[in-house]
């Protein structure tokens, strides 16, 4: 089962290593029966060094921790880093083929991920890599527009990161079933007015960059993308309360240890997800000036 309503975990099978239908738990039912059945030729010494050796914990037994969690995200946003690396600093010239070809594969690659039942280490790597090709592409076009605006986004991203994990554990936010109905409806929303706005730009029935983004609302000087582009930040900070929601669950039901990647990928994800609309709302905001 899932462990939360993030589309990233649904189809994962987070049972809890601790039940007995777990591989690991027969070898150990096994070697205890070995055991039991050896003590007689124990001495009382040997007996007594065996009570006091300390409990395995979570990782010796192969289940899930924060730990590992944390481990793998950091690696996930290394290779993004690392990706991001090659337009930005490798092959400056080829920007804009590499950014479409970190977005395209990207997204293939997030799907692929997204509904394989069993986290496979090299495919989520591959789509970080490739997310990072389509990072730095995108940031170094914007960066020669609007200087320092990488800065901007990425301190944006990495403050409404920390405010989440912040209120997530002191237990004012939750990802309860009313709230993620509501997210539900909101993301299918937004996902709906993102594909629209990109045919219209495709076809040329705006001619504005960003579409109906760049429009102002009626009557006043507000671009119409900075009020969608907050709506989206706001979606993108519940999707990390969900992802905690997921990986503490994950982690007290003791799921098996390779969903860590699982996390790890839900993270990456949502993180690549704020940075672009952060970076999207403050060049929308600095061009209008």
């Amino acid at each position: 089962m899932a462990l939360g309503g993030n589309p990233v975990f649904n189809g994962k099978n987070f049972r809890s290593a601790a039940r007995g239908d777990n591989p690991a738990g027969s070898n150990a039912a096994g070697y205890g029966a070995t055991a039991l059945a050896g003590q007689s030729a124990m001495s009382t010494t040997q007996m007594e060094d065996l009570y006091n050796q300390p409990s395995a914990g979570p990782s010796q037994m192969g289940r899930m921790t924060f730990d590992d969690v944390i481990v793998k995200t950091v690696l996930s946003i290394g290779v993004v880093l690392l990706g991001a690396a090659v337009p930005a600093f490798l092959l400056p010239g080829l920007v804009v083929p590499l950014m479409v070809v970190g977005m395209i594969g990207g997204l293939v690659l997030g799907l692929v991920n997204s509904f394989k039942r069993e986290p496979v280490p090299a495919l989520i790597l591959g789509y970080a890599f490739l997310e990072g090709l389509f990072l730095g592409g995108l940031t170094m076009i914007l960066e020669a527009q609007f200087p320092n605006i990488a800065l901007q986004a990425l301190l944006g991203t990495l403050t409404v990161f920390a405010v989440t994990l912040v209120l997530f554990r002191s237990g004012k936010v939750r990802a309860s079933p009313k709230g993620m109905k509501i997210f539900m409806i909101a993301i299918i929303g937004y996902a709906a007015f993102s594909l629209i706005n990109l045919g219209l730009m495709l076809f040329g029935v705006s001619q504005d960059p960003w579409g109906l983004r760049g429009a102002t609302i009626p009557g006043t000087d507000i671009p119409f993308g900075l009020v969608i582009g907050i709506f989206a930040i706001g979606l993108a900070a519940f999707s990390l309360v969900i992802d905690f929601t997921s990986i503490s669950v994950g982690v007290r039901n003791g799921a098996p240890q390779k969903y860590s990647w699982t996390a790890a990928f839900g993270l990456t994800v949502t993180l690549v997800w704020l940075y672009v609309e952060f970076i999207r709302v403050i060049a929308i905001m600095r061009g209008n000036e």
